[in-house]
């Protein structure tokens, strides 16, 4: 029978439900220590995709079994150019031509849709770090990907915490934070501070170093940010929030988030830390994560690790989240290849 490879959609629950094992076993192969793969957030991420982007997926079959998937993100309100690549293969049934199949079907559908340019991402070991396959990184290249983005995984260990340390770091912070002052909250931005929230989510593109990595900042209003919220909130993530609020103006100037999968308790990823760049200089990045790491912890009794991503040339941020306790743990690289 050989390689099949057919288009499906969200509605199709059977397709979907085989897609979803085989993203689970390949997470358990390439990265075992993340939380077991989050079904919820799978599935209804499927059929409630981030607002403006239309997703399309393929189910590869090797001899009649569910052997890969494939699912691209296109971008409609920005990146136009551009899309986004997920591709799975089920453990047992890599290097039989699986990977390729599905990337051709692909390229062919973007051709269609008219795209220019398809990124993905994959993981490796660190020098001296735990084990990974270079399997991702040999595929990207051989398919004509190269790397334009190096990203460094770190990990927390929340029962290693220094919790004096953190005082003294905030303690310091404060003094440097004069005029400013901390708000938080759980889920849903409040209404007063959404306009700012939307303001600094669009600039993360505009101000975090991406490399090579040919992609646009987004465009985010209000409207954008709550259909991310509500889709957020179909998937399940609990979601903690610190900002820091410029008492002259009274704008919301730094925000930081840490989330949690809905199956999973003791794990949690450190997501975005953004300051107005018209408002460095007074540590409120290190203020905000340190209080938001405090809240999260007081909410979360079994949070025990936290896991986030920096671009290897991000010293900045790599430094705050270092000084916290963030440890490395492995290496994603950003690929991107022309159409």
């Amino acid at each position: 029978m050989g390689i099949t490879t057919v288009p499906f959609d969200a509605a199709d629950s059977a397709a979907l439900d085989e897609a979803y094992q085989i993203g689970a076993a390949a997470e358990r192969a390439d990265v075992p220590d993340f939380p077991p793969f989050c079904r919820q957030r799978f599935i209804v991420g499927a059929r409630h995709p981030w607002p403006g982007i239309v997703q399309c997926r393929a189910l590869a079959r090797l001899d009649g079994v569910p052997a890969g998937y494939l699912a691209l993100s296109l971008p409609q309100l920005d990146n136009t150019d551009n899309a986004d690549l997920e591709l799975r293969v089920h453990p047992a049934y890599r290097r039989r031509g699986v990977g390729r199949a599905l990337h051709e079907y692909g390229l062919r559908l973007l051709r269609e849709h008219g795209r220019k340019r398809v990124v993905g991402m994959t993981v490796s070991a660190l020098p001296g770090g735990v084990a990974r396959s270079a399997a991702g990184d040999a595929f990207a290249a051989a398919v004509g990907a190269r790397p334009v983005l190096g990203n460094v995984r770190r990990r927390l260990d929340t029962g290693q915490l220094d919790h004096a340390a953190l005082a003294g770091l905030a303690a310091e912070a404060q003094v440097s934070a004069a005029g400013y002052r901390t708000v938080r909250w759980r889920g849903d931005t409040p209404e007063e501070y959404a306009a700012d929230v939307a303001y600094l989510d669009g600039r993360l593109l505009a101000d975090a170093p991406i490399g090579d990595l040919e992609w646009e900042p987004e465009r985010i209003d209000v409207e954008r940010l709550r259909a991310t919220e509500r889709t957020l909130n179909a998937r399940g993530r609990r979601r903690y929030h610190h900002g820091m609020v410029h008492e002259a103006s009274g704008r919301l100037v730094a925000w930081t988030l840490i989330d949690l999968a809905p199956s999973t308790d003791w794990h949690a990823w450190q997501q975005i830390t953004i300051v107005d760049p018209e408002h460095r200089g007074h540590r409120l990045g290190l203020l905000a994560k340190i209080e938001n790491l405090r809240y999260v912890l007081h909410h979360e009794p079994a949070l025990r690790v936290i896991d986030t991503w920096n671009a290897a040339e991000n010293r900045h941020m790599i430094a705050i989240n270092e000084q916290l306790g963030f440890r490395p743990v492995d290496a994603w690289t950003n690929w991107q290849r022309a159409i």
